[in-house]
Order: structure tokens, then sequence, then C-alpha cells
């Protein structure tokens, strides 16, 4: 490889890494369904604005009875003409993931709600369980900018009992961008 095309190169990755600003996310809406009143009854599912960027969730249920046997079925999807299937579609046995927090993707949301939320133990889940004024979302991963849906079903003992479905918005912006939203140039001098 060409030296000076390895300093370019390395000078446009380290501009973007200086210059660039945080990805910014926003929740836009949350919906929760239950599907089963006698086992599981949602309270409220909200969100709730601090200013046109920051947006908390709440959510608030009642689980009737135990629930011994739990599984989670997340999906993301993006919109795109409609919203499709994007990046997991994955079940995992949740009971198991509280022991053992032995699953990539789930761990990501778990670091996210575990301080505000009541389900930081493991099996049985009886009572009322919440997540509160969780508004601090950090993606660890890459992502397009757009809308997306994060969509969670919640299955006990196998059969459907209710679903938790969140939409956000991600902007990744790799160039800064002034107080005005202008865009700014980088530019870089290379020596040959």
């Amino acid at each position: 490889m060409d030296h000076p095309l390895v300093i370019f190169a390395v000078s446009v990755i380290f501009g973007f890494l200086v210059c660039g600003e945080a990805p910014f996310v926003k929740m836009t809406n949350a919906v929760c369904k239950s599907y089963n009143q006698s086992w599981v009854v949602v309270h409220y599912c909200r969100l709730k604005a601090y200013s046109r960027s920051k947006t908390s969730l709440n959510i608030n249920a009642t689980f009737i009875e135990p629930a011994n046997n739990i599984s989670v079925h997340a999906k993301t999807m993006k919109r795109a003409n409609g919203y499709k299937p994007f990046l997991f579609d994955f079940t995992i046995d949740a009971c198991e993931f509280m022991r053992r927090r032995n699953h990539p993707v789930a761990k990501i949301v778990w670091n996210m709600i575990k301080n505000v939320s009541t389900v930081n133990h493991t099996c049985p889940y009886e009572g009322l369980q919440m997540v509160s004024d969780f508004h601090h979302i950090e993606v660890p991963i890459p992502l397009p900018s757009g809308d997306y849906l994060l969509l969670i079903d919640w299955l006990f003992d196998g059969k459907p009992q209710f679903a938790t479905n969140v939409y956000f918005t991600f902007v990744e912006d790799l160039l800064p961008t002034s107080s005005k939203h202008r865009r700014s140039s980088l530019s870089f001098r290379i020596d040959v």
C-alpha cells in the first residue's frame, strides 16, 4: 500500500473519531398490550417528554399470577416504506438470562434498564413490575440513521401474555454541526 494513502486513511479515521458527535437517540412512542388480563395487567406505558430531544419511558404492570417460565421474543424493525425486519430476531429464556446474562444482544438492553426497573432478580416474578424514567440510551453498535421499532413479546409458559413496542429515532452524526445545525467541513493536508 502507498505510504501517503495510509497517512490519509488514518487522518480521516482520526478526524471522524475526534470531531464526530455522539449519536442521537430519541424514543418517539411506546405501546404496551396485555393479551391475557387475568395474568398481566398493564396500568400504563407511556413516554414523558422533558425537552425536544429527551424523553423517558415509564411502564407499570402487575403480574397477577407468579411467572416461573418466561421467554422473550425480541426483534428490531427499521422504517423503509413501512417497518421491515432489521438486524436481529431472537427468543431467549428470560429466567436463564437473569441467572447467567449469557445473550449478547439481551445484555445490551439489560445494561440500559437494570438501574431503572424492578425486574432485577431471577424468576418467579409476581406483583408490580415497572420501568420508570428510562432515558439513558447508549447503542454500542453502529446503526444507520433512521426510525426503528423494538418489538418485545413476553411469553409465560410458552403463551404470549403481553407486548412492549418501543419506537425510536437514531441519528448517527459523523460530521460535527454548529449550534445552528450547519455542516462544517474537515480539511486535511497531505505532503507527498
